[in-house]
C-alpha cells in the first residue's frame, strides 16, 4: 500500500496542532472509512438547542489521539513501561473507537440496525482494517476489546477517566458554549501513573478529578439529556420507524441507496457482516438530512408532520417530572391529538409519547477512580474526597417525561 506524509499535523481549537505520529496513523486517517467522521456529527441534534455543536466524531477522534499522546508522555517520563508497539497500539485503538458510529451518532444507535452497539460496529472497520493494513491493528485490537495483558493500556482508551471523555466533555463544552463541563485535561493527564498494572491518579490530582465527575454530570443535565435534544432524537427515531412502515405497506419513499438498504433490511447483530458493513460505511448524517427534507413533503400526514418538525425546529412540547407520568395524563394528550386529526392510537403514539432520563456522573460498579495517596496506598476517589456530592454522584438519577404537541402538530 502506497503511504503518504504531506499532511503531518492539524490545527485544532481547542489543542492547537495536533501532530500525526507516523505513516499509519496518516494513512488511516485517510482512509474513507474515517474520513466518513468527517460527515457523523459529535452531539447528534443537539445544534438544534445549542448552535454552535456542529463539531463531528472527526474532531473527536484527533483530539483523543492527542491526549493519548501526551499521556503515553507523561507515564512514560515516570518510568511506566510503553513499548514503541505499545504506543501505536494505544494511539489506533483511540484514533478509530468511534468510528463505528451511524448518523447523528447516538442518536440512532440502535435504529438503522437493531440491538448493535457502536462499539460492535467500530470492532467490525478494525478488524476489516487490520486485513488493510496486513496485521497492524492487532495490539490496537487488543487494547480496544479490554485484552491487553497491560491493564492500563486497555483503561487509557475505556475507563472512567479515559481519554474518551476527558476530549469529548472538553470539546462539547467548548462547542456548546457550556463553561460549566470544562475539565482540565491537561492537569489529569499530568497525574496519572501505573501502580499493580493499573491507571490511578496521584492524590494532588484529586481536585481535577472533582471538577471532572461534576462537569460530567453537569453536561449531562444541561447538555447530552437536554429536553429539547431528547425530543428532536425521539423524533429522529420515529421517522425512521414510521418510513419503515410505509415501504413494508408498499409505499414509495426517496432515499440514498445505503438508507433505502438499511429500511428494507432487518439488520441485527446476527447477520450483521462484511457486506452489511460495506454499506453501513456509506451511511451518515447527509443520507438522513436528505430524507428529512424529502420527506417532510410526504402524503402520509405522520411521516410529513414528523420530518417537518426537525427541519423547521417546531418540536414537541416535552415535559420533564421527579415522578413517573401517570396513564391518566398520558391519555388525555393522546385522545386530544387522535381527535383533532382523527388519527389511530397508533398513529397519536407518535406525536405523544413518554419516556425516562437516566443520569450517573461516576459508576462505581462498573469501575472505580483509584487515588495514589502520599503513602502509597490507593483509595476510591469517591471514599476519599471530602466533596458532599461525590457519593451522591455515584447513585442513578432519574427523571420522566412526557412529549405532546403544543399547540397543533
Amino acid at each position: 500500500m502506497k503511504t503518504s506524509n504531506k499532511l503531518k499535523i492539524f490545527n485544532d481549537p481547542i489543542y492547537g496542532f495536533i501532530r500525526i505520529p507516523n505513516a499509519l496513523i496518516f494513512d488511516l486517517i485517510a482512509d474513507p472509512y474515517f474520513q466518513r467522521l468527517r460527515r457523523i456529527s459529535q452531539m447528534g441534534l443537539s445544534y438544534l438547542v445549542y448552535p454552535g455543536a456542529h463539531h463531528t466524531r472527526f474532531h473527536h477522534a484527533l483530539g483523543c489521539m492527542y491526549l493519548m499522546q501526551n499521556a503515553i508522555q507523561v507515564l512514560r517520563f515516570k518510568g511506566v513501561d510503553i513499548t514503541e508497539k505499545e504506543e501505536e497500539g494505544l494511539l489506533c485503538a483511540i484514533l478509530l473507537h468511534d468510528i463505528g458510529h451511524g448518523p447523528f451518532s447516538h442518536a440512532m444507535e440502535h435504529s438503522i440496525v437493531e440491538g448493535v452497539s457502536h462499539e460492535f460496529i467500530s470492532l467490525q472497520f478494525m478488524q476489516e482494517l487490520n486485513k488493510r493494513f496486513n496485521g497492524s491493528l492487532t495490539e490496537a485490537i487488543s487494547v480496544f476489546t479490554g485484552k491487553h495483558s497491560k491493564k492500563f493500556l486497555n483503561q487509557l482508551v475505556s475507563s472512567q477517566l479515559d481519554m474518551d471523555r476527558l476530549d469529548y466533555l472538553k470539546r462539547d463544552s467548548f462547542y456548546t458554549g457550556v463553561a460549566e463541563g470544562n475539565t482540565n485535561a491537561e492537569r489529569l493527564i499530568t497525574m496519572l501513573n501505573v501502580v499493580d498494572g493499573n491507571l490511578v491518579i496521584e492524590e494532588k490530582g484529586i481536585y481535577s478529578v472533582e471538577k471532572f465527575l461534576m462537569a460530567r454530570r453537569f453536561m449531562y443535565w444541561q447538555v447530552y439529556l437536554h429536553k429539547t435534544a431528547v425530543v428532536a432524537e425521539r423524533l429522529l427515531i420515529s421517522i425512521l420507524k414510521r418510513a419503515r412502515y410505509l415501504i413494508e405497506k408498499g409505499v414509495a419513499l426517496n432515499s440514498s441507496k445505503a438508507l433505502h438498504y438499511f429500511l428494507t433490511h432487518h439488520i441485527d447483530i446476527d447477520n450483521f457482516n462484511s457486506e452489511t458493513l460495506v454499506k453501513f460505511a456509506k451511511l451518515d448524517d447527509v443520507d438522513i438530512l436528505a430524507a428529512l427534507k424529502e420527506w417532510q413533503f410526504a402524503d402520509d400526514f405522520v411521516l410529513a408532520s414528523l420530518c417537518g418538525m426537525i427541519i423547521n425546529r417546531k418540536l414537541l412540547h416535552i415535559k420533564v417530572k421527579k415522578d413517573p407520568i401517570t396513564e391518566n395524563k398520558f391519555l388525555v394528550q393522546l385522545n386530544k391529538v387522535k381527535s383533532q386529526y382523527n388519527l389511530t392510537d397508533e398513529d397519536a403514539s407518535y406525536f405523544v409519547f413518554k419516556g425516562e432520563l437516566k443520569n450517573k456522573a461516576y459508576d462505581r460498579q462498573y469501575q472505580t477512580i483509584n487515588i495514589l495517596r502520599k503513602n502509597g496506598k490507593i483509595t476510591d476517589v469517591a471514599k476519599l474526597s471530602d466533596h458532599l456530592n461525590l457519593n451522591a454522584l455515584s447513585k442513578t438519577v432519574t427523571k420522566y417525561y412526557i412529549c405532546y404537541p403544543k399547540e397543533g402538530v
